[in-house]
């Protein structure tokens, strides 16, 4: 079975704009992030998709419908919504500012910045130590976080239209996409800021393993 999944990650939103950490929680699309949105699909309007899938965030689901708006296929899949796919669920940090989450974050290891937890430790320990930085401790460690996305792929292997050499659409957010380059992705690929909104990434898969064929491409 090959698939050629084609990754994009949201339109902008106003905690985007903002600078606030955003992952069960959701603030709409900005007009930026509207055209972010519009100027994808535009772009991605000739590729015939199998099955097109989203988060259940409306970011994501908004993101997704504007897209298959512009697509010229034959064939217009229906879009199915899964919890499974949401962003990293940040706990009591959900809508503060970035720099100070991955502060307080860092700050038992002497690190400043995500991209110093990232350098020193690896992305996975960026879920990890923001959920001992969590008072409630509700934020999702690594394990966790790879569970929910885990089950998400098996329900989408599950799905019968996705025949092989299918494309494959998928609405996703930030750290959800520097999380499968990290696991997926080679060296090249930067972990320390996430891909654009908008952006494709193009992860191809084949029997049992994945690899990226590009990243955080506005260009496509």
């Amino acid at each position: 079975m090959k698939i050629t999944f084609y990754l994009v990650r949201h339109g902008q939103t106003y905690f985007n704009r903002y600078n606030k950490l955003q992952g069960w929680g959701n603030s709409p699309l900005t007009e930026n992030g509207l055209a972010d949105a519009k100027q994808t699909g535009e772009k991605l309007s000739d590729i015939h998709f199998s099955a097109a899938y989203s988060s259940d965030t409306t970011r994501a689901i908004d993101t997704a419908q504007i897209i298959l708006n512009e697509n010229t296929s034959d064939f217009q899949p229906k879009l199915i919504s899964l919890l499974n796919f949401r962003e990293q669920f940040y706990g009591s940090f959900e809508g503060s500012n970035m720099d100070v989450a991955w502060l307080d974050a860092g700050a038992p290891y002497g690190l400043k910045s995500y991209a110093e937890i990232v350098d020193n430790y690896g992305l996975p320990s960026t879920k990890d130590f923001l959920k001992a930085a969590d008072p409630w401790h509700d934020a999702e460690n690594d394990d966790e976080y790879w569970a929910r996305i885990d089950e998400g792929f098996d329900k989408l292997f599950k799905n019968t239209a996705i025949a092989d050499n299918s494309n494959v659409l998928l609405i996703s957010h930030g750290n959800t996409l520097l999380s499968l380059a990290d696991r997926y992705g080679e060296d090249k690929i930067s972990l320390h800021a996430r891909p654009k909104n908008g952006s494709v990434s193009k992860l191809f898969y084949e029997n049992g393993h994945f690899r990226f064929l590009s990243f955080d491409d506005k260009k496509i």
